[in-house]
């Protein structure tokens, strides 16, 4: 606030100080008592115009050789992200001591101007001036935001040349700077040879590890600090964030538990917590834990959202999303790229491309991620060629296609038939962009032709990749020989992944279902007996249907829900009027050696036939949303049409693969799938 300002008469104590500068500097009788008002007003960091009328003042009463006001200015700029003018109090000072020097360094480091804070740094030293216990550390974070190793090191050697080494931040400023460099090794010997560590000593060694990837070494590094009784806090939390994708289950135990024992939550330890639940397959947690937040009354961030809406986004959560979406106009936190992303990754993946679209065209400024997450999202809709046109649309608004958007528009011409587009983004993609295939190209590029029919060319693009192929290739290769009943490059196919992925009941199944399409049941009964001998089981087929902001699970032949009698006995009528409409039972996707009777009861049982049936029981008008775990059955496709038809209702069902938009007896996707 600004003392001069008239408001002040709001705060009394402010409004005497500046009532009494006023008459000192019209009278200036007491300079002893001007120097010690105008030091005052510099304490609180008044705003800029304030600032400079100070230093006028300062200036026309010689004041400016006063070392006292002369730190209080360059701080008080600096606080007001004035750097600059905070060296042009620094430059005029005709005797500068060691703490002109710190004030400056700093002052260049909390505006993240970490070269300038180097060359001063440089200016001290050879300006005759020994830094101390104050100037190493601050320099050192210089160096660890600049990614500076090599004047690091040399400072490491300074400090140890003058017996700083143990100085708690020096010790603490060392361990940033080598885990931020990526050496931890260092990091390590530094933290173990302080005689006394603090806890953002542990944390910036966590830090390290977390920076590096090394997710299992930084809890390592947590639970040494429960050794040695250093709790762990909302910065431990903070400082693993960047390394929390994709670990076991026991670590994602600890860390909430570390969460749960955190004696304060700030915003950011319920960020993490959430990003840890997201990143490792877990968004109904995620889901859970940002509700709590809204009970605990903590207000979310820009960050916080992002994460949620993916999660929404993998549930097909749509009404808590729009929830979100509306939290994040009414509190304005766009423009905001990487929420926007999020928000229209959101949409598109609970089949709402009318919104996803909306927020994309709202965009003020659009990331190569932007076009991608959109057209991805017309890619698995069946909507080929509005991504091919949104594709072009991007390369003509200057925006170079990545790896990534590639790999996006390859899936859809995949998912759309659209062979000749997809070849020639392929051509596209190394010929004019110079772009080096890796294997997901390959793998949609083999997806684009199984599914198309030209199941020998796709082996032989296997045959020719410039890598060895993984579980991905070969599993395009195996479904599309599925389709087109592929007997011998299927048994290939099927050899070759359960070689990579021996423990994946999907692959054993895929081939079980090409034996059982031709009939050739001693086959399927050998597969089956394999998986029994290795102790494989089939992964059961789950649904989710949201209903009132909770999140509905169904299992295959599941009667655990509160409404299973119900729901069963309005599956059962809605069978009968699909069988007067035509229906027969697609038994071929029932792979058992049975009576065809027993094949129908197995399929009427599956997961998304019931969430269905739930939805329709407890919803009116809205579209029913579903979202499967394993590709839609052949069956459950043809019941997904007719239901649509019977009950006049729009269902929408994302699978593995894609979404299928269902309405009046007719699937977006045009049975090709």
């Amino acid at each position: 606030m600004n003392p001069f300002h008239p408001l002040t008469h709001q705060f009394p104590k402010l409004q005497a100080l500046v009532s009494s500068i006023r008459k000192s500097l019209v009278s200036p009788q007491n300079p002893v008592l001007v120097l010690e008002l105008l030091g005052k007003v510099l304490d609180q960091y008044p705003d800029i115009k304030t600032l400079k009328n100070v230093h006028s003042k300062v200036f026309n009463l010689s004041f400016h050789e006063n070392p006292s006001l002369g730190i209080k200015l360059m701080r008080a700029y600096a606080a007001r992200g004035e750097p600059g003018l905070a060296r042009n109090v620094f430059d005029v000072i005709p005797e500068r001591n060691v703490i002109f020097y710190n004030v400056m360094i700093r002052s260049y480091m909390n505006n993240h101007l970490y070269d300038d804070a180097l060359l001063v740094f440089r200016d001290m030293v050879s300006g005759g001036f020994s830094p101390d216990h104050y100037t190493y550390p601050c320099v050192l974070k210089a160096c660890s935001c600049s990614d500076n190793l090599r004047i690091g090191l040399q400072l490491h050697g300074a400090v140890f040349k003058v017996g700083l080494d143990l100085n708690l931040f020096v010790g603490n400023g060392l361990i940033a700077l080598y885990g931020k460099c990526g050496c931890l090794p260092e990091a390590r010997c530094v933290l173990d040879e302080m005689q006394s560590k603090d806890v953002v000593s542990w944390n910036s060694m966590v830090a390290g590890y977390a920076q590096n990837m090394q997710f299992d070494d930084a809890l390592d590094i947590c639970r040494e600090m429960d050794g040695v009784r250093q709790k762990p806090d909302a910065c431990t939390m903070a400082s693993l964030l960047p390394a929390v994708t994709n670990t076991s289950s026991e670590n994602v135990l600890y860390v909430e538990e570390m969460f749960m024992n955190l004696e304060k939550k700030s915003l950011v330890s319920w960020n993490v917590m959430i990003s840890v639940y997201m990143k490792n397959s877990m968004p109904g947690k995620s889901v859970d834990l940002y509700l709590q937040m809204g009970k605990c009354e903590v207000e979310p961030d820009a960050i916080t959202c992002a994460s949620v809406l993916r999660a929404c986004g993998d549930l097909s959560a749509l009404l808590l999303g729009r929830r979100i979406h509306e939290y994040v106009e009414r509190k304005k936190l766009c423009p905001n790229m990487l929420l926007e992303n999020s928000l229209i990754d959101m949409y598109a993946r609970c089949g709402c491309l009318e919104d996803a679209k909306r927020v994309f065209d709202r965009m003020k400024f659009r990331d190569v991620a932007s076009w991608t997450s959109l057209i991805s999202a017309y890619g698995m809709t069946g909507q080929g060629y509005n991504a091919v046109a949104l594709f072009t649309e991007m390369q003509n608004s200057g925006q170079s296609p990545d790896s990534i958007a590639f790999v996006a528009i390859l899936s859809a011409c995949s998912h759309s038939g659209l062979l000749n587009e997809g070849k020639f983004y392929f051509k596209q993609m190394t010929d004019d962009y110079k772009i080096t295939p890796i294997i997901e190209h390959f793998a949609c590029l083999v997806d684009l032709l199984g599914r198309s029919g030209r199941v020998d060319e796709a082996y032989n693009i296997i045959k020719q990749m410039p890598m060895k192929p993984n579980e991905r290739v070969w599993g395009a290769l195996l479904s599309s020989c599925r389709v087109y009943s592929n007997m011998d490059i299927g048994i290939l196919a099927a050899d070759k992944l359960l070689q990579l992925a021996p423990e994946e009941s999907g692959y054993y199944v895929l081939l079980s279902n090409i034996y059982a399409k031709a009939g050739r049941w001693t086959e399927v009964t050998a597969i089956r007996s394999l998986m029994k001998r290795r102790r494989i089981r089939k992964m059961p087929g789950i649904s989710n249907v949201e209903l009132n902001n909770q999140v509905h699970t169904f299992l295959a032949g599941d009667t655990y829900h509160p409404q299973s009698k119900e729901i069963y006995e309005e599956l059962s009528v809605l069978v009968g009027k699909m069988k007067e409409l035509g229906y027969v039972p697609k038994t071929d996707s029932a792979l058992h050696d049975v009576e065809e009777e027993d094949k129908e009861c197995h399929l009427a049982v599956h997961s998304e036939k019931l969430a269905i049936v739930f939805a329709i029981l407890n919803t009116q008008e809205s579209p029913i949303r579903i979202t499967k775990n394993l590709r839609v059955c052949g069956d459950c496709h043809i019941a997904a049409k007719l239901i649509s038809k019977i009950v006049q209702r729009e269902i929408v069902i994302r699978d593995t693969n894609r979404f299928h938009h269902f309405k009046d007896g007719i699937c977006s996707c045009g049975d090709y799938w």
